[in-house]
């Protein structure tokens, strides 16, 4: 197997929750050595749930392949350690409360200084300026506060994104703005400062609805399984009652679709439903049809005249059926002498490893990183 991208990088993450440990978590996948600093009563996502045979299912996801080391910093000798440990790495992360890391004396702007080659990672809610800066900020909190809840699920009572998409895309965007870092770091041999908030993540995915409401016409409301720009694209109904979802992106699949899976080919030049913007304004007109259509087609029957047609389908699945589904690729991982499934990395590369590394036990591994990585004694005095 070909050596792994970043073996030989050193990751010192002062970690919690979701956003920086999936960050580190895929700087492991691809080689790094990721030093997770703990409370010593561990990282609190641990007690998210006991789902997978006694561990948490957020701590299985992003803590695969790091060791632990538990450190009291408000103790001396535990932050001389830390400090030791920074002084040796590659990357440093963080996503403490605002302004938690910098009382303590480990600042990114300051660790920089002492180590010029050093890069860092601040992940935060708001940022580090703005009259919102200070605010604590949770997934859903930022859901809310950016306005993607508004645009999501479907009229009635608000409701989360089902999954903490705040949280994974600002893991995301830190991992990005790494990576970069490290290259850069090449042609010019001295770090960076990688700043990355949940809230600008989340805005950023917001782009579309932003730009519409801020110079077109208005954000679109939530129209739940529709799509707000583009018909016919929804749910309907088979006849057994299977729900499949179907999206039609031109005209070319507009006409497929109206002749081979509407059996209605005149349908294709209705005034009504001649182009995309005709059939979103007319949209329950053109619902109504296809759904009269599907009411006569078990599942199976429309997946035929869909997949003849070319149309582009799928079924609303439980999160039960993807478990089955036979397109999910998963990996094997020891959890508490139990091997578990996990869905895989979603890219393919040369240097996957054939199964998951496991996450580690509170503190498992301070023996020898702590003598590795042996403090001054000048320090410790």
């Amino acid at each position: 197997m070909p050596q792994k991208p970043l073996a030989g990088i050193t990751v010192v993450a002062l970690e919690q929750a979701v956003a920086a440990p999936y960050c580190s978590s895929r700087l492991a996948d691809a080689g790094a050595r990721v030093i997770k600093v703990e409370r010593p009563e561990g990282d609190f996502a641990r007690g998210y749930d006991d789902a997978v045979f006694g561990q948490s299912s957020y701590f299985v996801w992003i803590n695969r392949g790091k060791e632990s080391l538990a450190l009291n910093l408000r103790d001396e000798n535990d932050k001389a350690q830390l400090h030791a440990l920074i002084a040796q790495a590659d990357v440093y992360i963080q996503n403490f409360a605002p302004g938690a890391a910098a009382r303590l004396g480990f600042g990114s702007s300051e660790l920089r200084e002492q180590f010029p080659g050093l890069i860092t990672c601040d992940i935060s809610g708001y940022g580090e300026s703005g009259p919102l800066c200070d605010l604590k900020a949770y997934d859903l909190l930022v859901q809310a506060e950016s306005g993607l809840v508004a645009v999501s699920g479907a009229p009635g009572p608000w409701g989360r994104i089902g999954v903490s998409i705040c949280d994974i895309t600002a893991g995301m965007n830190a991992l990005i703005g790494i990576q970069q870092a490290l290259l850069q770091r090449e042609k010019t041999g001295r770090g960076s400062a990688i700043k990355v908030s949940l809230f600008d993540s989340a805005a950023e995915l917001m782009t579309v609805p932003y730009l519409q409401a801020r110079y077109g016409a208005g954000a679109p409301g939530r129209v739940g399984l529709k799509h707000p720009s583009i018909a016919p694209y929804g749910a309907f109904t088979c006849s057994d009652g299977r729900e499949l979802v179907l999206s039609i992106q031109n005209e070319r699949e507009w006409r497929n679709f109206c002749g081979q899976v509407m059996r209605q080919p005149a349908l294709a030049e209705d005034p009504r439903f001649c182009n995309n913007n005709v059939r979103t304004r007319n949209r329950e007109a053109l619902e109504a049809l296809i759904q009269e259509v599907f009411n006569a087609l078990s599942c199976s029957q429309a997946v035929d005249r869909l997949t003849d047609a070319q149309t582009a389908y799928g079924a609303i699945n439980s999160v039960r059926e993807l478990i089955d589904h036979p397109q999910l690729r998963t990996r094997p991982m020891k959890v508490n002498g139990h091997q578990v499934q996990v869905p895989a990395t979603p890219y393919l590369t040369e240097w996957d490893d054939e199964s998951f590394a496991p996450v580690p036990a509170i503190d498992q591994h301070s023996k020898r990183i702590r003598g590795e990585f042996a403090a001054p004694v000048s320090i410790l005095r």
